[in-house]
């Protein structure tokens, strides 16, 4: 449990970091360097959020396999489903915007990544929280 706390409040910094100040910032790049910016920028952001959400699903899924007794169950499936959010909104939302973003700065798509993004944002809060109390409740 800890360790998956660790990974989900990583990623909860990092999640309210990329949406209140990455994000926002491409906008800044200009139009003859942001293919090469939002190029860079996948690879990198994959090399720390890809292994962190990885860890996260595994944990959370072998927590629920080893759910602590004295927690109501329904807590373990709350945030399994937040994080079914998450990757649902990180596939078929946030990924193809950056696909379209790849081609050229595009003040529209931009617009719907940082506007998408509050999903993100928001599910994973809630699932920190969620994991805080579970945590505190548990110890």
């Amino acid at each position: 449990m800890v360790l998956h706390c660790l990974a989900t409040w990583f990623l909860v910094g990092l999640i309210w970091m990329v949406q209140v100040v990455h994000y926002p910032l491409f906008a800044k790049v200009g139009q003859a360097e942001f293919v090469s910016y939002a190029s860079t920028h996948a690879n990198l952001i994959t090399l720390v959020v890809g292994p962190l959400m990885l860890l996260e699903l595994l944990t959370a899924i072998a927590l629920l396999a080893l759910w602590p007794p004295s927690l109501p169950i329904w807590v373990g499936w709350l945030g399994l489903t937040l994080l079914f959010v998450v990757w649902v909104t990180t596939a078929f939302v946030s990924v193809p915007l950056h696909a379209k973003l790849a081609a050229g700065f595009d003040p529209q798509a931009h617009a719907m990544l940082v506007g998408t993004n509050w999903v993100r944002t928001l599910a994973w809060s809630a699932r920190g929280l969620l994991l805080a109390w579970a945590l505190l409740k548990a110890v």
